[in-house]
């Protein structure tokens, strides 16, 4: 290299940087999961939410027609009402005999499964459904349902007044169980309380025009 020539800079190496990933990182993962957990177990407890406010509106609607229909041949408050009472005992009780037989027959499978598969990690038969269990939440949640038309004409005399205080109510209570049903459901609202509210009129109406007819023609 010649006297006064600028000597020739070394190209800079790079090394790799080896970053260590920091323990709160990993804490914060381990929340993430827990919070991923949390949002399964809370999907679940939607979906009975969801089974439990259905139930309900079975009953509002299928105790709120009965009565509708009787009340189409019927005036006196008595016999509407005591056809409410027994619509809500009927229902009820077929609501839990059902919902027995359908969850004790899916424990009898998930049991059998687990029989087949012992020696798995995480297998407890504990966080099995219950039959009893499904079979008591249908049965009061029919019952729910079916009290608001019972309270609605239990205090009314005059005839009139009471079938027009049971459609009210009843439209109030569709709009409610179709509302939280949508929530739960992940579906619009609006769309789904209409729907449901359009439904309940229809069941109604039908029932009452149809026992009107029927007892019209004296059968």
């Amino acid at each position: 290299m010649a006297k006064g020539e600028p000597a020739c800079s070394q190209p800079a190496v790079i090394k790799p940087k080896l970053v260590a990933l920091p323990f709160k990182d990993v804490e914060q993962q381990e929340k993430v999961l827990e919070v991923e957990v949390e949002a399964v177990d809370y999907t679940v407890r939607a979906q009975w939410l969801r089974a439990a406010v259905l139930g309900a509106n079975d009953g509002l609607l299928s105790t709120a027609s009965l009565m509708m229909g009787v009340g189409a041949v019927r005036t006196d408050v008595k016999t509407m009402i005591l056809t409410g009472i027994a619509g809500l005992v009927a229902g009820a009780c077929s609501m839990a005999i059902g919902e027995f037989v359908s969850v004790y027959s899916q424990r009898d499978i998930e049991v059998a499964q687990m029989d087949r598969d012992q020696g798995k990690e995480g297998i407890k038969k504990e966080k099995l459904p219950s039959p009893v269990r499904a079979a008591a939440a249908s049965a009061v949640a029919f019952a729910v349902g079916a009290l608001v038309p019972l309270i609605g004409a239990a205090f009314v005399r005059d005839y009139k007044v009471r079938l027009g205080v049971i459609v009210m109510v009843v439209s109030l209570a569709l709009l409610g169980f179709g509302a939280l049903g949508a929530v739960l459901g992940k579906a619009p609202p609006v769309k789904s309380s209409v729907r449901v509210l359009l439904g309940g009129w229809l069941a109604m109406g039908v029932t009452f025009g149809l026992t009107k007819l029927v007892g019209s023609v004296g059968l």
